[in-house]
């Protein structure tokens, strides 16, 4: 008697007609791999802070959809949302450096318990800010709450550890001499880095003592600009304090463009340029919003 059922080889045969499941090769594959886990290997810590931030976003976008409530004329889950990405981009551009570290010294013990500290306080920072937004209140300059007013000072020392790493990662990448580095492209990274903790302390602790982001008030339907939300109508410390965060990544994105067009020598005579016209930029943008004047005034 025979059985109307298919054998087992004839079920696991492939059809003719079928087609075989989409491969990338290997050649293609692993170099690609090899890039996206890179910032893993050399700083586990902070990579997977930084991705956690932008998962973060996913549940705040989900509530930004669906908030109808504001605060000062914005939707409660946009400074949640601006943070998410910010403390984002900080942590997986100190994990994309740290391959510039001496080797084995984000295994060493003193190092873990600072990376740890840090990720602690971005998080602090985050449930400061997006529990702040779930209840309709402001997380920062928050004068009219006693709980915020207290808890204001701590997350600013809080900041400060976590702007701390980038003076941590130019003295040691420039004490390490990484072979991986050409001159122009070190000197970039360690002037950049170097450069953004007194640069935005500056602005961040002269923004708290201010009281507001404004220098001035502006109108209740004032002009931004786009994207960035500064103001064109009053002086905004937040400029300053962008540039002032940013020199970490724009001072070595000079340096590395600068380092493949030009000799090592001239390069780095480029850099040191570059750095004393970013700190000028920032200082510009800084003493423009004290005067109470939008940023480029003169162009507005």
């Amino acid at each position: 008697m025979t059985s109307s059922l298919p054998t087992a080889s004839a079920s696991l045969s492939p059809s003719p007609n079928s087609l075989a499941p989409l491969t990338l090769p290997p050649a293609l594959l692993s170099p690609v791999l090899v890039r996206l886990l890179a910032p893993f290997r050399a700083e586990p810590v902070f990579a997977a802070a930084g991705v956690f931030m932008l998962l973060l976003m996913l549940p705040t976008l989900a509530a930004l959809a669906i908030e109808p409530r504001t605060l000062l004329g914005q939707n409660l889950w946009i400074k949640p949302l601006k943070f998410e990405v910010s403390l984002a981009v900080y942590l997986l551009t100190l994990a994309f450096y740290a391959r510039w570290l001496p080797p084995g010294l984000t295994r060493r013990l003193w190092y873990r318990i600072f990376a740890a500290a840090v990720v602690f306080a971005c998080l602090a920072e985050m449930l400061w800010i997006g529990g702040a937004a779930a209840f309709g209140t402001a997380s920062h300059f928050n004068t009219s709450e006693p709980f915020m007013t207290r808890l204001y000072p701590v997350m600013g020392l809080l900041a400060t550890l976590i702007t701390s790493a980038t003076a941590l990662y130019a003295f040691f990448i420039w004490r390490h001499k990484s072979p991986a580095l050409n001159a122009a492209l070190r000197l970039s990274l360690t002037t950049g880095l170097l450069l953004t903790l007194p640069l935005t302390l500056t602005v961040a602790y002269t923004l708290a003592g201010n009281g507001s982001h404004f220098v001035g008030t502006p109108g209740p339907n004032a002009a931004t600009l786009p994207l960035l939300g500064w103001s064109r109508e009053t002086g905004d410390l937040r400029v300053a304090h962008f540039f002032a965060l940013h020199a970490m990544h724009f001072i070595p994105a000079f340096g590395f463009v600068v380092g493949k067009a030009v000799t090592q020598r001239k390069a780095a005579s480029f850099v040191l340029a570059f750095s004393a016209l970013y700190v000028g930029l920032v200082a510009y943008s800084f003493v423009e919003a004290l005067r109470g004047d939008p940023f480029l005034a003169m162009v507005g």
